[in-house]
């Protein structure tokens, strides 16, 4: 039996992780962006997953399209090839999968309809990639729905605190991810008392300005930030340029 990239034996250093599939290195969220990721020393990509108004499946981190596109519209409200004609980056799901070769990668699940999970998984089944493949998901309802759909799939909780840490690996999550500015001693020994392994996303939540964290946007860090998270020895860190990390953990 073939053995999951993100369940099997830990590493000897944390996996880096290409936040939005490394969004410092080319258009986030594209096939540039996964290619230049792979070049720059990542061990895996992270992508966003939405569902247009016709129900395909597509990488895009934003609810809409202000940010990139300038265009209030929401991708939910437009199809695939509106989307790429004013995103011309876009990758649909399976194009994603396969333009990451035989790197890891992380799925953050931006769909909150628990019959919506099936398909996601359906979709990394076709491209034979269950092996290499994490679902990120943000409730313990979508947790659930995931483990019953696929008792093989590895699942990373996207939950705001480590008190949910005990709830996450009820419901079949195999790692957790904290913010860097909760990710203390004390906060990892509360992952990793669960049993599962413990993910790191540097920078600072935009909608929790703390004075705790540094004053880095999310996906950026420095090198002293880095060093500090040696400490806790993380399994994963991610990251928009993961070059910083393959030069800090090598």
């Amino acid at each position: 039996m073939t053995t999951h990239w993100w369940t099997g034996p830990s590493e000897r250093k944390p996996r880096i992780i290409a936040r939005r599939g490394g969004a410092a290195l080319a258009t986030e969220n594209s096939i540039e962006a996964l290619h230049a990721a792979a070049r720059a020393g990542a061990d895996a990509i992270e992508t966003d997953v939405r569902l247009t108004r016709d129900g395909a499946l597509v990488c895009f981190h934003d609810v809409d399209l202000r940010r990139l596109c300038g265009d209030p519209r929401a991708v939910a409200d437009l199809d695939p090839a509106t989307l790429r004609r004013l995103f011309p980056a876009l990758m649909m799901l399976g194009e994603a999968l396969a333009a990451s070769g035989s790197l890891g990668v992380v799925l953050d699940i931006k769909l909150t309809d628990e019959p919506q999970i099936p398909r996601v998984i359906d979709e990394i089944v076709r491209a034979n990639a269950v092996e290499r493949t994490m679902l990120g998901l943000r409730g313990i309802d979508l947790i659930v729905a995931a483990r019953a759909a696929r008792p093989d799939i590895a699942i990373l909780a996207f939950l705001e605190e480590p008190d949910s840490a005990t709830g996450a690996q009820e419901a079949g999550a195999n790692w957790f991810r904290l913010w860097q500015g909760a990710a203390t001693a004390e906060g990892a020994a509360v992952i990793r008392e669960t049993g599962m392994r413990l993910a790191v996303m540097v920078g600072q939540p935009r909608s929790m300005p703390l004075p705790e964290y540094l004053p880095f946007p999310v996906g950026a860090i420095d090198r002293d930030g880095l060093e500090r998270l040696h400490s806790i020895a993380p399994d994963a860190i991610l990251l928009d340029d993961p070059r910083l990390a393959a030069a800090c953990f090598e």
